[in-house]
């Protein structure tokens, strides 16, 4: 029963969190968001208290559970540890693995070399590099990000042609922001690095590199309920040993290293003397179940069943809202000429862009993960995955595809770690994440070439006025040229996106050191 409910919460974990990165439409956030910020490392960085306190004492109490429920990137391997078991003939398939000791070098040399970057990403984001690459969370945020969510908009496209020879709308084309070669590189090399270890031998990357798994168990030592082996009723078969993923059984001595342990009730299914159970650890444990142990765990599975009720409710309600969104995108318009546009590349700017809700630069380098979450919810293609050195991974705005839209606030509703903090529409419209420059060499109404005023017609917040190049000049229709009136200016891309001039616009935002608000 208890291998039942953790397998019914891991998926819809799983699903939920992989919902997140992959839905377009934005159905996911409402019921999923909460599945994120409960990760250890993201509710660390963003000091969320609560989760954190529920998270000790969840591993306190039950060992480590988010290792085999909550963590993304755990499930995943469980998923190819099942795949790993139908390589191997029936009848050897129950016998996979084998106890074998802690790699404590490894494993705290890891842990300490995550703790450095930690500490030394707090004077520079580049240290956080090696974080980024070892953090569960984040590693299975650039699987979900960079693999299925490509995978998925495929199918969803094939559909929508399927749906467009019928004459039907209830598909459409969807296109996004992918984090290019060498963010998709790396997501592919994790996923056959984590996959193939576990489908040749169990959870031993979350026992030997991952750090959350490391510092999850320290406290998983002294965990209240664990599995416990009943040497009386034991009959030395090896069953528990030989199907223990996390090889942290020894059948021979009868000990079960608690600090690998991730609570997959592997070892309880596998025993058929019902010499293993799951209850409360003592140093003697008796030889039968006392009654009150029947209703500890009675009250326990009950508790369970509750979250198993509650977390499938979310999923039914995100189905639902799923449903209801399926509706057309609002499409970029064009100039409506025939002759062939050249795409926007503009300069990145002398201060990285960050979105509204990420306060300062230094905020956001200090919490961000690059778990690529906030870049997948992104409907205007704004964020992407920065290729500098220092912010490596690390998402950036850029208007080469869109514009950062007032009524849009997804990215500040998913953040999990704090680097963007979450804002409300009318909260975004008074925040400026940076200024727009004119450059008047390449601006067609500054030089005299059309009368343009894109720029001008299309700010948000009135913050751009075209004016008499000359004032002396008393014309009926004197050149005019944008000029940008910086206490208004959002930073939002608008003028920079739609200018006319390609492929650098005549009108380019640069980003501030600190957020500021116009009111």
């Amino acid at each position: 029963m208890l291998k039942k409910l953790r397998v019914i919460l891991a998926i819809i974990f799983i699903v939920g969190i992989t919902a997140l990165f992959v839905d377009f439409t934005g159905s996911a956030i409402g019921p999923a968001a909460w599945m994120v910020k409960a990760q250890f490392w993201p509710s660390l960085l963003s000091f969320n208290i609560i989760s954190l306190l529920l998270l000790v004492i969840l591993t306190f109490v039950a060992g480590r559970v988010y290792c085999s429920v909550i963590c993304p990137l755990g499930v995943m391997q469980d998923v190819f540890n099942r795949l790993g078991s139908l390589r191997v003939k029936k009848a050897a398939r129950r016998f996979r693995f084998k106890f074998v000791k802690e790699n404590k070098v490894v494993r705290w040399s890891v842990f300490a070399m995550f703790a450095i970057g930690m500490i030394a990403g707090s004077f520079w984001a580049g240290a956080r590099i090696w974080m980024a690459l070892v953090e569960p969370y984040t590693m299975y945020g650039r699987i979900a990000a960079d693999i299925v969510k490509p995978v998925y908009e495929a199918g969803n496209n094939l559909l929508a042609d399927i749906a467009e020879s019928q004459d039907s709308t209830v598909f459409w084309h969807v296109s996004s922001v992918v984090g290019g070669d060498t963010v998709m590189w790396i997501a592919i090399i994790s996923l056959l690095v984590v996959g193939v270890t576990a489908f040749l031998a169990g959870r031993t990357w979350c026992n030997t590199i991952c750090p959350v798994g490391t510092l999850l168990g320290v406290i998983s030592r002294f965990s209240v309920f664990a599995p416990r082996i009943n040497k009386s009723l034991c009959n030395g078969c090896r069953k528990c040993e030989r199907n223990c993923k996390a090889k942290c059984i020894d059948s021979s001595g009868h000990i079960i290293d608690y600090s690998r342990c991730v609570a997959c009730m592997n070892c309880l299914e596998s025993c058929s003397n019902r010499a293993i159970t799951f209850s409360i650890r003592s140093k003697k444990p008796a030889a039968v179940v006392s009654v009150a142990e029947k209703e500890c765990d009675s009250s326990r599975r009950g508790f369970m069943t509750g979250i198993a009720a509650i977390a499938s409710a979310s999923v039914a309600k995100a189905a639902d809202a799923l449903v209801d969104s399926i509706k057309p995108r609002d499409e970029k318009t064009t100039d409506g000429g025939f002759a062939p546009i050249t795409p926007k590349h503009n300069p990145a700017p002398e201060i990285p862009m960050v979105p509204p809700g990420a306060i300062s630069w230094k905020n956001f380098s200090t919490h961000c993960t690059a778990c690529q979450l906030c870049v997948s919810v992104c409907p205007n293609e704004v964020l992407k995955p920065s290729m500098s050195l220092d912010t490596f991974m690390m998402p950036m705005m850029g208007y080469d595809l869109g514009y950062c839209r007032p009524e849009c606030v997804r990215c500040s509703e998913v953040c999990p770690a704090g680097a963007i903090r979450p804002v409300t529409v009318a909260e975004k419209s008074d925040i400026s994440v940076g200024t727009a420059r004119v450059h008047v060499r390449h601006c067609l109404a500054a030089q005299g070439e059309a009368a343009c005023g894109v720029c001008a017609r299309h700010c948000p917040s009135n913050a751009i006025s075209m004016m008499p190049v000359d004032p002396d000049d008393k014309s009926e229709n004197p050149r005019r040229r944008p000029v940008v009136d910086e206490s208004r200016c959002l930073g939002c891309g608008a003028c920079e996106n739609l200018c006319p001039v390609s492929p650098v616009s005549a009108i380019r935002v640069n980003g501030r050191d600190a957020h500021t608000t116009i009111g």
